[in-house]
């Protein structure tokens, strides 16, 4: 079947739209101002509607779904996890939570890093723990929050690939 150069165009502007999205992606994955891995996977779903549904497998696709879901609750998971596991009181977890967004503002995207070893270290230090217990805590935020973001750049690696693969 040949194509209209309007619908040329439009297939054309929806993969650019999907290349867009899938660049964004991959910055959202360390910037937390942007969800990453989920608009890497509308950036797949506009591949689809640009190229037609065979595109990706609906097995690919429902499996790419479930991992960009994962990586958003691994989001808060992980660091809460990770500051538990090295003996972080509400008050690191809290002041991790505040240190990622902070350190995101003021110093992106290491910052967000940054910022959560921080932030914990700072709150267990008003929770009354000894330096070594407080690094410790943020230790643990710390590992979360790369644990978290290795996930999401995984994940939205593999959507990222998986495009350019199919644009080219």
């Amino acid at each position: 079947m040949i194509q209209s150069p309007a619908g040329i165009m439009s297939e054309t502007a929806l993969v650019v739209i999907a290349a867009v999205l899938q660049l964004a992606g991959l910055v959202g994955c360390v910037l937390p101002a942007v969800a990453g891995p989920p608009l890497n996977f509308i950036g797949l779903i506009v591949l689809c509607l640009a190229k037609g549904w065979r595109t990706f497998s609906p097995v690919f696709l429902v499996v790419m779904g479930a991992l960009t879901a994962l990586t958003m609750v691994t989001d808060y998971y992980l660091p809460m996890a990770g500051s538990k596991r090295y003996g972080s009181t509400k008050r690191g977890f809290w002041g991790a939570l505040i240190g990622m967004i902070v350190g995101a503002i003021a110093l992106p995207p290491f910052g967000l890093v940054i910022g959560a070893f921080l932030g914990a270290v700072v709150g267990e230090v008003t929770a009354g723990k000894n330096g070594s217990e407080a690094m410790r805590a943020g230790w643990g935020a710390f590992l979360g929050v790369l644990g978290a973001m290795m996930l999401r750049l995984f994940v939205a690696g593999v959507m990222t690939v998986a495009t350019i693969i199919k644009i080219l």
